[in-house]
C-alpha cells in the first residue's frame, strides 16, 4: 500500500507541475495579447472544445447504436451460442480454408475431398478411349465426343443406348460414374474402372457383381432403385444434401451444399463461426462475445489435453481422463461409416447417431456370430464393440481426420500406446520369419475385400479365436493366412502361446450363433449378454434386440434396466425386445421414455403395438413436414439407404445371400 501511496503522490506531482508550467505559459501570453483578442480566442477555443466533444459523443453513440441492432439480439442471453449455431448457414470449405490453411492443404488431397465431382479431363480416371467390356452378353463401349464422357450400355429397357457421365464417385481403389435422367434422378453404373495400378491387377473396367446375371429388370440393376445416388448414396459422398423428393410426380430435385465431402459435413453449417471470428477480429472493443462453442455445432476436441501413460509392466496405455459416454467423433464419423438407415435429414454432428439413424445390430447376414464383419458394415459397429473404444479412443487417435491417412505409418499407429519392447517382438506374435513381415492389422484387423477390389480392415481390434472357429464357423486371422491348416491346427497353437483359459473383451459369439440356430439355451446366452455391464454397449443393444422373440418373466427385466440405459443404442434394444409385449404389460414400461432426449428412441417406441410414445409437439411438426416433402428419406423402420435391403435377402438365403453388400449400395 505504501508502494502505490507513493506512485500515486509521484504522478500526481507530475502531473501537477506540467499543469503549473502550462497555465503560466497561458497567463503570460494572455498578458501580452489585448482583452478583446483573448476574449474572443478563449471563446474560439470553447467552440472547438464543444464540437470536438459532440462529435466524439456521436461517433460513440452511433457506433452503440450500430452495435445493438446488428449484434444485441445475437449476444441477448436467451440466445446464446447454441441457438445461432443452430440457425446457421453453409459457407463451403474455401472459406473455412481462409483461416486454416493447414487443414485445408491436407484435406485437398484427401479421399473425402475426391468423394464426388464433376466429371472432367482432371477427375474421370477410366478409359474413355473407345475401350469396351463385355458382360452377360452386353457389349459395353466408353469413348468421348465433344469434350463429353459417354457410355453406350444396356438402358431401363435392356437396350443399347448412349449414356453421359456426369460425375465421377470415388476415386481408389475404384472409380464410378453417375448418370443424370430427366425426373431428377443420378444412377450410379454398375461398370466401375479399377483405379488400382497395373501391377496390382488395376487399370481396367469391371462389373461389381461378375458372378452375377444383373439384366435391366434385376433390382440391382444400374437404372433401378439400388444403385439410386439420391436415394443410396448421396448422403455419405456430398455435404448438407436435401433428397427433395416430390413423391406426387416421382421425381427429384436434390441439393447439396458442396458437391464433396466437405469441412461442414463434420463440423457442421459454418456461417455463425464464420461470424464470430469476424466478431474477435473487428477493431470495435463493445460486444465481442465469450462463446465457448465459437459459434460451432460441436467442439470435436476430445483428443485436446488427454494423455495417453504405458503401463511398463504390462506395455499399454491408459488414457488419462476416462471418456465421455458420448463420444462426440465417433458419432460423426459413424454418419457415413456405419450400417445404417435414415429416419431424418436433421442429423448434428456431435450427437448420437441413433437421433437420425437406426443403426444395424448384430444380426444374421451382416455380422459373424462373434461380432465380426460379414457383409459390408463399415467401421462404426466394429469399433464400438472393441476394447479400444472401451478404453477412450477415437477415430483421430489413429487417423488425422483432414487427410484421412494414418498418422503414423504401419505398425506405428498401434505402437502410440503399446509399447514396441513388448509387442512387436516375436515372443508377442510368435512369428519369428515370414513375408511379407507380420503386421499388427495382419492379426487383430483382418480385411474382407467388397466392391470386387476394395479391401477394408475389421476395426473390433480382437484377437484370433481359432477355437471359435472351430464351435461356430466363425474366420479367425490364423487360418487366413494358414488356409492349408484347420482351425483345430490353429487353436492348438494359440493355445500353447496363451493358455487355454484366455478371456478376451468380445465373448458374447456363442450366445448370438445360439440364437441364429435356434438353440434352445439361447434366450439364457442373450441374457447373460444383455446384463454383463462388462460388454460391448453394442453388443448388449444386440442382445436385447434378439430376446424380442424369448421374452420371458426370468428376463424382463433386461428390458426395463435397458430402458434406463445411458446409451440410446441400448435403449432402442430393449424397445426392440419389448416389441411383442401385449399392450397392458407394455405401457407401464415404456411410459419412462415419454420424455427421452432421443429421437431415435421415441421413434422406436412409435412402433410398439400398445401406445405409441408421442413425441414432442414440434417434433411431430417437423416429422410431418418431412413426411410429406420427402417420402424417400424413410422406408419402414429401417430406411431405405443402409439397413435392411440387403440383411433380409441374406436371411432368406440362396441367390439374395451373396447380394447383401451389393443391395446395399453400389457406390465406391
Amino acid at each position: 500500500m505504501t508502494g502505490l501511496t507513493r506512485y500515486r503522490r509521484k504522478a500526481s506531482t507530475k502531473s501537477g507541475s506540467q499543469a503549473r508550467s502550462v497555465d503560466a505559459a497561458d497567463t503570460a501570453k494572455a498578458q501580452d495579447v489585448p482583452p478583446r483578442r483573448a476574449a474572443s480566442s478563449l471563446l474560439s477555443k470553447l467552440g472547438t472544445w464543444i464540437a470536438a466533444s459532440v462529435a466524439a459523443a456521436i461517433v460513440v453513440s452511433g457506433g452503440l447504436a450500430f452495435w445493438f441492432l446488428t449484434n444485441g439480439a445475437r449476444n441477448a442471453p436467451a440466445n446464446a451460442a447454441a441457438g445461432s449455431a443452430a440457425a446457421a448457414t453453409f459457407v463451403g470449405s474455401e472459406t473455412c480454408a481462409g483461416c486454416h490453411r493447414v487443414e485445408a492443404e491436407l484435406w485437398r488431397g484427401s479421399q473425402h475431398k475426391l468423394a464426388m465431382d464433376h466429371a472432367t479431363d482432371k477427375s474421370v480416371l477410366g478409359d474413355f478411349n473407345d475401350a469396351t467390356f463385355e458382360y452377360s452378353g452386353v457389349h459395353s463401349r466408353f469413348f468421348r465426343e465433344d469434350g463429353k464422357f459417354l457410355i453406350e450400355t444396356d438402358g431401363p429397357d435392356g437396350k443399347l443406348s448412349v449414356f453421359k457421365v456426369k460425375y465421377t464417385f470415388g476415386i481408389d481403389p475404384l472409380q464410378q460414374y453417375l448418370v443424370e435422367f430427366s425426373d431428377g434422378r443420378l444412377q450410379a453404373l454398375s461398370l466401375a474402372w479399377d483405379s488400382r495400378p497395373k501391377e496390382k491387377g488395376g487399370q481396367r473396367w469391371f462389373h461389381l457383381y461378375p458372378n452375377e446375371e444383373i439384366r435391366h429388370d434385376d433390382i440391382l440393376h444400374w437404372t433401378k432403385l439400388n444403385q439410386n445416388w439420391n436415394f443410396m448414396c448421396a448422403e455419405c459422398h456430398s455435404t448438407g444434401v436435401r433428397k427433395n423428393y416430390d413423391a406426387a410426380n416421382d421425381r427429384f430435385a436434390t441439393t447439396w451444399a458442396e458437391i464433396s465431402v466437405g469441412c461442414e459435413t463434420c463440423h457442421g453449417q459454418g456461417s455463425s463461426h464464420v461470424a464470430w471470428v469476424r466478431e474477435q477480429q473487428s477493431w470495435w472493443p463493445f460486444g465481442k462475445r465469450d462463446d465457448p462453442t465459437q459459434g460451432l455445432h460441436v467442439r470435436l476436441n476430445e483428443r485436446r489435453d488427454i494423455t495417453w501413460p504405458i503401463d511398463l509392466w504390462s506395455g499399454n496405455a491408459t488414457r488419462r481422463i476416462a471418456p465421455a459416454t458420448l463420444r462426440k467423433e465417433v458419432e460423426t464419423c459413424g454418419l457415413c461409416h456405419s450400417r445404417s438407415g435414415k429416419f431424418s435429414e436433421d442429423w448434428v454432428p456431435g450427437q448420437w447417431l441413433s437421433d437420425t439413424h437406426a443403426v444395424a445390430p448384430l444380426s444374421r447376414g451382416l455380422y459373424q456370430a462373434d461380432g465380426q464383419m460379414l457383409d459390408e458394415v463399415y467401421n462404426y459397429g466394429s469399433f464400438k464393440q472393441s476394447r479400444m473404444f472401451a478404453a477412450g479412443v477415437t477415430c483421430s487417435d489413429c487417423h488425422e481426420p483432414h487427410s484421412a491417412k494414418l498418422r503414423v505409418s504401419d505398425d506405428g499407429a498401434c505402437l502410440q500406446c503399446h509399447l514396441s519392447e513388448k509387442y512387436a517382438v516375436a515372443t508377442h506374435h510368435h512369428h519369428e520369419t515370414g513375408r511379407p513381415p507380420l503386421s499388427c492389422a495382419s492379426c487383430h484387423m483382418p480385411v474382407r475385400t467388397y466392391m470386387v477390389v476394395d479391401t477394408r480392415h475389421d476395426h473390433s481390434f480382437r484377437i484370433p479365436r481359432p477355437d471359435l472357429s472351430a464351435k461356430l464357423g466363425t474366420s479367425n486371422a490364423c487360418n487366413d493366412c494358414h488356409a492349408d491348416k484347420s482351425s483345430e491346427w490353429a487353436a492348438a497353437a494359440t493355445a500353447l502361446w496363451g493358455g487355454p483359459d484366455r478371456k478376451p473383451f468380445q465373448n458374447y459369439g456363442e450366445a448370438f450363433h445360439a440364437a441364429w440356430t435356434d438353440q434352445a439355451d439361447a434366450g439364457a446366452l442373450l441374457a447373460a449378454v444383455a446384463a454383463d455391464r462388462n460388454a460391448p454397449a453394442f453388443a448388449r443393444a444386440s442382445a436385447l434386440t434378439a430376446l424380442g422373440s424369448r421374452v420371458s418373466p426370468s428376463n424382463i427385466d433386461l428390458a426395463r434396466n435397458g430402458i434406463r440405459d445411458p446409451d440410446p443404442a441400448v435403449r432402442i434394444g430393449a424397445l426392440d425386445m419389448l416389441e411383442g409385449v401385449p399392450a397392458a404389460q407394455l405401457w407401464p414400461l415404456i411410459s419412462l421414455l415419454l420424455s427421452d432426449p432421443s429421437r431415435g428412441v421415441l421413434y422406436a417406441g412409435r412402433d410398439q403395438p400398445g401406445r405409441p410414445l408421442p413425441a414432442p409437439r414440434a417434433e411431430q411438426r417437423r416429422r410431418e413436414r418431412a413426411a410429406r416433402g420427402n417420402r424417400h428419406v424413410t422406408t419402414g423402420r429401417w430406411g431405405a439407404s443402409r439397413a435392411r435391403l440387403g440383411p433380409g435377402a441374406a436371411q432368406a438365403g440362396g441367390r439374395g445371400a451373396g447380394r447383401t453388400a451389393a443391395s446395399r449400395r453400389a457406390c465406391a
